[in-house]
């Protein structure tokens, strides 16, 4: 079990010199890019059983 990612974890999460990924439990995490933006990505499974992904940029 994975414990959510707080407010502050996410804040002070900085870029590095390869992405990276924090999980945030349930196929749900925080990709942090080298340029400094951060992204959460979602891992779901298709009616028709292929995975894609679904993606939200933060702000």
């Amino acid at each position: 079990m994975v414990t959510p990612l707080t407010d502050i974890q996410v804040r002070n999460a900085k870029p590095k010199d390869q992405p990276y990924k924090i999980a945030d439990g349930g196929g749900l995490h925080l990709a942090v890019m080298p340029i400094g933006s951060k992204l959460w990505r979602m891992k779901f499974k298709q009616a028709n059983r292929k995975e894609s992904w679904a993606t939200y940029r933060t702000f």
